[in-house]
C-alpha cells in the first residue's frame, strides 16, 4: 500500500502565492488610510490589522485542534500535494472510506488548509513589515531588530505547524505551537505600542510605582504558566478528566498520576513506555490547571484593583476584571458543560486577550525608580526604541 509522503513541497509556490493575494487586501486597506500618514504612523496601523489577523489566526488554529482537523491533511504544506482538497478530492475520499471515523474528512482537510492559507497570509504582512522597516529605518526611531525578530519567530512557527502535522499531533510540539502563536500577539503588541511612543509629542511610557511595576511582571510570569498549563490540558485532551466543580470526580483531592501526566516527550494518548496513558495522569493535568487558576485569577484581580487607582491605568483594570470574569466563566462551562466548541474557543480567545493586555501594559508603562527598572526588564523594553 502507497504511504503519503509526510513533506509533499509541490503545491508551496501556489500556497505562498495564495497567501500573498490574501494579505493584498489588509495592504491595500492600510495604505490607502494612511498613505499620507509618516512612516511610524503606517507601520503601527500595519502592525495592529497584522495584530488583530494573527488574533483570529490563534483562534482558528483552536478550532482547528478542537474539531480533530489537525490531520485533515496528513502531510504538509499542501493537502495530499494538491494546493486544496479540491485537488485531494479522489485521495480523501479514499481515506475517508477506508477509516470512516479517521482523521480525514472533506470538512476537516478545509478546516486544516484554511488554517495554512490563514498563517501565510499572515506571514506575508510580517514579512512586508519588517521589508518597510527596513527601508524606513533611517526615518524610525523604532529600532529594526524586533520586526526581524518577528519575522524569524513566524518562520519557527510555521516549521512547528509543519511539525504538528507531520509528528501526529506530539502533545508537547502542539503545546508549543500554541505559545508560539500567543508569543507572535505579544511581539506584535509590544512593536505596536513602540511605534506609537515613537510619534511627535507621545508623553511616553507611563510611570507606575516601583512594586506595582514589579507586580505586573510577576503577574505577567505567572499569566504564561497557567497558558502554558492550558495548552498541555488542550493538546493532552485531559478537559474532560474532571467533569464537575469545584471537586473532581467527587474528591477534592482525586487520584493523580504526575510523573506520566507531566511526562513532557510522548505521543498523544500513550505514556513514555508506549502504553495508553493512565486516567489518574489526565486527572492531574486537568487538576494542577484548575488549582493554577484560581491563583492566578485572585492575582489578577488583585492587580486590577491595585491599576485603577492609577491615573492612565483604568481601561487596563477594566480589561483585566472582565477578562478574569471571562476566563473563569468559559473555563467552568467547559467542566460542566461537556466541553462545547464555543467555549472552549472562547477560552483560548481571553488567553489571547490577556496575552495583548499584559504585554501592551508592560510596554507602556516604566518603573517610577530608575534603579530598579532595570531589574524588572524595562531596560529589555528600550530595545524597541534605537539608541541615540
Amino acid at each position: 500500500m502507497e504511504t503519503q509522503s509526510l513533506y509533499d513541497l509541490a503545491p508551496i509556490a501556489r500556497i505562498m502565492l495564495l497567501g500573498v493575494v490574501l494579505a493584498l487586501g489588509p495592504l491595500a486597506w492600510v495604505w490607502v488610510r494612511n498613505r499620507h500618514a509618516p512612516p511610524a504612523q503606517r507601520l503601527r496601523v500595519l502592525t495592529l490589522v497584522t495584530l488583530f489577523l494573527t488574533f483570529d489566526l490563534v483562534l482558528f488554529g483552536a478550532f482547528t485542534r478542537l474539531t480533530d482537523s489537525g490531520l485533515g491533511c496528513p502531510d504538509w504544506p499542501g493537502c495530499y500535494g494538491s494546493v486544496s482538497p479540491v485537488g485531494a478530492s479522489a485521495a480523501i475520499a479514499a481515506a475517508q472510506e477506508a477509516m470512516p471515523t479517521g482523521p480525514v474528512t472533506f470538512s476537516k482537510a478545509w478546516i486544516e488548509m484554511i488554517h495554512r492559507y490563514l498563517a501565510t497570509a499572515v506571514g506575508v504582512l510580517i514579512l512586508v513589515l519588517a521589508m518597510v522597516s527596513w527601508l524606513e529605518r533611517k526615518r524610525l526611531s523604532v529600532s529594526f531588530v524586533w520586526p526581524l525578530v518577528t519575522l524569524v519567530w513566524v518562520c519557527v512557527q510555521g516549521a512547528f505547524g509543519a511539525l504538528t502535522v507531520t509528528m501526529k499531533l506530539f502533545p508537547a510540539i502542539v503545546t508549543l505551537h500554541l505559545l508560539g502563536g500567543l508569543g507572535l500577539l505579544a511581539l506584535l503588541r509590544a512593536q505596536s505600542v513602540a511605534y506609537q511612543l515613537a510619534r511627535p509629542g507621545d508623553p511616553g511610557r507611563l510611570a507606575l510605582p516601583e512594586r506595582l511595576r514589579i507586580a505586573l511582571v510577576f503577574v505577567t510570569v505567572l499569566l504564561w504558566c497557567q497558558i502554558a498549563l492550558g495548552g498541555w490540558v488542550s493538546t493532552n485532551y485531559a478537559v474532560l478528566a474532571c467533569s464537575e466543580f469545584p471537586t473532581c470526580q467527587g474528591s477534592w483531592w482525586p487520584s493523580m498520576d504526575f510523573r506520566e501526566g507531566f511526562t513532557l516527550w510522548r505521543h498523544l494518548g500513550m505514556n513514555s513506555a508506549g502504553e495508553a496513558i493512565a486516567f489518574p495522569a489526565l486527572t492531574a493535568i486537568h487538576y494542577v490547571h484548575r488549582l493554577m487558576a484560581f491563583v492566578v485569577l485572585g492575582a489578577m484581580v488583585w492587580l486590577g484593583w491595585r491599576l485603577w487607582r492609577v491615573p492612565g491605568m483604568g481601561r487596563t483594570a477594566r480589561a483585566l476584571f472582565l477578562l478574569a470574569l471571562w476566563q473563569f466563566a468559559s473555563g467552568l462551562t467547559n467542566v460542566v458543560l461537556d466541553w462545547p466548541l464555543l467555549a472552549a474557543v472562547g477560552h483560548t480567545a481571553g488567553a489571547a486577550a490577556l496575552v495583548i493586555v499584559f504585554t501592551g501594559a508592560l510596554s507602556g508603562t516604566r518603573s517610577a525608580s530608575p534603579r530598579r527598572a532595570e531589574a524588572t526588564g524595562t531596560a529589555a523594553l528600550n530595545m524597541f526604541r534605537s539608541t541615540p
